[in-house]
């Protein structure tokens, strides 16, 4: 954000001032582990923490000010340190997220999906770059706490933004779409991810679509054209849509080739067919590309300058990321998986180039809940008619393993570790082999690579 005097940060969150209001702020950590002197604070109360009990390691950092909303904490302090007591300071910070945006004259692009939100956010990022000054989503911080961080991070010099909306029960996307009022809404697919809490499908489409919902008339929705709930979708908005795919739509890509360090295709649009390439290695990486496409010509962009952006688009570690490991090639998908972003990699990597031995090393599968079962099994069979080894990581796999198995795969494995995994890597690895490591987050599968490596 820009630099705002405490006295008007006081006026946007709803707050009471004490001490100066002249002192200016112009970002804001709810970490004091990453706090840098100058921010202002934020004491974000959850189950198992209060973060009012840290205004004072905050000074310590050089905290300028901070919200609190523990009069007793702020007590506590020195009185010449500027706070602004709040009734909730999540309340505050989304109120001041709603103010701020008010304030910002930018393109907005707003993507939710079951998966690939994180790298079509890069890719639609690393378009729209060619002529905007681009502010995005961070890390993961696309939920009601981390969509505001990432409005407040936006300045006025910036000329769009690209944020992810992100959710895993029902009701919350509408209420991010309202604080951020995209002109311009992405649905990457609608997968299983979070099935658990949404039921199904029908129920993950239903909540994705209120993204589309949110968009006015003068608005655009870019959406995946071979999605089975495209049409739905379709239905649930006002605004211009664009399809992108494979197979169909206003933007398309055909002559997909691939290797371990990206896909060179051709992207059709708007009467035009150019070569691109992408950095990236997968047909559904791809798939997303074409949606960061779509938003680039929808944001004024030629499709020369789209092509251009998608060449220097980069990922952040722990998707697809390829490394080169005691002459094995290792694809690190270790950020995040479901069921479907599972059968991608899976196809990714029984699609590239080379003679060496494919090997998975899968993880578990987070909030699938009574689906669970059947999603593991899908990535079984898919693994039994892709790859040559299937190590499968933790009991929670184990119907993953059968049905490979069934599927006709002999070269099966059960560890219980990440560890254990990098061990069994280290004996049946040689020269050549390319090996895929994936699972959630929770599995923290990111150790069987560097176990492996170390």
């Amino acid at each position: 954000m820009d630099w705002l005097s405490l006295s008007e940060v006081a006026d946007m969150t709803g707050g009471t001032l004490t001490g100066s209001g002249s002192r200016t702020v112009r970002r804001i950590s709810k970490d004091t582990r990453t706090l840098v002197p100058g921010d202002l604070y934020l004491a974000l109360r959850g189950e198992a923490h209060d973060g009012n009990l840290y205004a004072r390691a905050a000074i310590e950092k050089g905290a300028a000010a901070a919200i609190l909303d523990r009069p007793d904490a702020a007590g506590e302090l020195p009185q010449d340190f500027p706070v602004i007591i709040v009734p909730d300071s999540l309340t505050a910070l989304q109120r001041m997220a709603s103010a701020w945006r008010d304030r910002l004259a930018i393109k907005v692009a707003c993507i939710t999906g079951s998966s690939g939100k994180t790298s079509t956010k890069e890719f639609t990022a690393a378009v729209l770059s060619v002529r905007y000054r681009v502010t995005k989503t961070e890390g993961n911080l696309n939920n009601h706490i981390g969509l505001p961080l990432s409005i407040l991070a936006a300045s006025s010099a910036d000329d769009a933004a690209v944020w992810e909306l992100g959710m895993n029960h029902a009701g919350e996307i509408a209420p991010l779409a309202d604080l951020a009022r995209p002109d311009l809404g992405i649905i990457t697919n609608i997968g299983v991810a979070h099935i658990e809490y949404l039921g199904s499908r029908q129920g993950i489409a239903a909540e994705k679509g209120a993204l589309l919902a949110a968009l006015g008339p003068n608005a655009s929705a870019v959406l995946p054209n071979e999605d089975d709930f495209a049409d739905y979708l379709v239905s649930r908005t006002k605004a211009r849509v664009i399809r992108a795919g494979l197979e169909g739509g206003q933007v398309m890509a055909a002559n997909i080739s691939m290797d371990v360090d990206g896909c060179r295709f051709t992207i059709c649009a708007e009467g035009e067919q150019l070569p691109a390439y992408l950095p990236a290695p997968g047909v559904h990486m791809v798939k997303n590309a074409l949606l960061a496409a779509a938003t680039g010509l929808e944001f004024g962009l030629s499709l020369e300058e789209c092509v251009e952006g998608l060449a220097t688009a980069r990922l952040t570690g722990g998707r697809l990321t390829r490394k080169m490991i005691r002459e094995v090639t290792v694809l690190d998908d270790t950020y995040n998986a479901n069921p479907d972003s599972m059968k991608a990699a899976l196809a990714t990597l029984a699609a590239l180039p080379g003679k060496g031995k494919r090997v998975a090393v899968l993880g578990r599968m987070g909030e699938l809940g009574e689906h669970a079962e059947e999603g593991y099994r899908t990535v079984g069979t898919t693994a039994a008619n892709t790859v040559q080894t299937l190590i499968a990581v933790g009991p929670e796999t184990a119907p993953m393993k059968e049905a490979a198995r069934s599927g006709g795969m002999s070269d099966l494995h059960t560890v219980e570790s990440p560890e254990e995994a990098a061990a069994l890597l280290r004996q049946i690895l040689g020269p050549g082999d390319i090996v895929l490591v994936k699972g959630s987050r929770a599995a923290r599968m990111e150790r069987v690579i560097q176990s492996f490596e170390n």
